[in-house]
C-alpha cells in the first residue's frame, strides 16, 4: 500500500514558524508561574525549545534543490560525453552500412536525443556489444576496442551519474517529509501552548493574551489591528 504524503498543518513559512515558537516559549517563560497550574512545566518548555533548535538545523527545500540541480547538471554533461562516444562509432558504422540495413538497426541508435535517461544507458551498451560483435567487419572504418572503450566508459559515467542524481532526488523527498513532519510537531505543541496562553490572559489582560495570538497571513494581522482599533 502506497505511504500517504505528508501535508503541512500551517499555511505560513517554516521560517516564520520557527520565530513564533521561540516569541511564545519567551512569553511562556515569562508567565511560567501560570503555566504550571496547566501542567505544563519548564521541562515541557524546554523539550520544545530543543525541539525548534532541531528543527533549525535541517537543510530547506532551497538547499536540496541546488544540491540536486548540481548532480543533474553532472548527469546531463556525462549524458553528452556518452552520445559523443555513442556518435564516434555510429559514424564509422554508416560509412560501411546503409542506415537502412539490419546490421546499422542493430545497433538501436535511432532517435537517440529523445531517449529518456535509462533508454540512452541501454543504448550505449547495446552499441558497444553490438560494435565487438561486429568488428571484424569494420575494422576497415575504424571500429576497435579505443572508441569502444571509449563508449563503455562513458556508460559507467554516465550510470554513475545517474544513481547519484537518483540518490539526491531520494534524499531530498525524506528531508522534506522529515521537516514537515518536525514542523508539525512543533505547529501542535505551538497551538497548546497559545491556548493555554490564551486562557490565562482571556479576561486579565488584552495585550498578554494577544502575545499567545496565532496569525497565519497578513490579512489576519491586518483584520485583528482593524478590530482592535475599532475597539478603542
Amino acid at each position: 500500500m502506497k505511504k500517504q504524503a505528508l501535508h503541512r498543518k500551517y499555511n505560513f513559512p517554516d521560517a516564520d514558524l520557527y520565530v513564533m515558537c521561540l516569541e511564545r516559549i519567551k512569553f511562556a517563560n515569562r508567565d511560567k508561574k501560570q503555566f504550571q497550574d496547566y501542567g505544563y512545566d519548564m521541562e515541557r518548555l524546554k523539550k520544545f525549545k530543543a525541539m525548534c533548535d532541531k528543527f533549525r538545523k535541517l537543510p530547506d527545500d532551497d538547499e536540496l534543490v541546488g544540491d540536486q540541480m548540481i548532480v543533474t547538471e553532472k548527469k546531463s554533461a556525462a549524458a553528452e560525453k556518452l552520445k559523443t562516444a555513442i556518435r564516434s562509432v555510429m559514424t564509422r558504422v554508416a560509412i560501411k552500412f546503409s542506415n537502412r540495413t539490419g546490421r546499422y538497426r542493430k545497433f538501436g541508435t535511432a532517435k537517440m536525443g529523445d531517449m529518456t535517461d535509462p533508454q540512452l544507458l541501454f543504448c550505449g551498451r547495446r552499441v558497444a556489444r553490438v560494435a565487438r560483435q561486429q568488428i571484424d567487419f569494420l575494422a576497415d572504418v575504424g571500429v576497435n576496442e579505443n572508441n569502444i572503450g571509449r563508449v563503455t566508459s562513458a556508460c559507467r559515467d554516465f550510470e554513475n551519474a545517474l544513481n547519484i542524481q537518483q540518490d539526491k532526488i531520494a534524499e531530498r523527498d525524506i528531508s522534506v517529509e522529515l521537516r514537515i513532519a518536525q514542523g508539525n510537531k512543533m505547529y501542535d505543541e505551538l497551538n497548546v501552548l497559545c491556548n493555554i496562553g490564551k486562557d490565562i490572559w482571556a479576561e486579565n489582560d488584552h495585550v498578554k493574551y494577544e502575545n499567545y495570538t496565532i496569525y497565519e497571513s497578513n490579512n489576519d494581522q491586518k483584520i485583528a489591528r482593524k478590530e482592535k482599533l475599532a475597539k478603542e
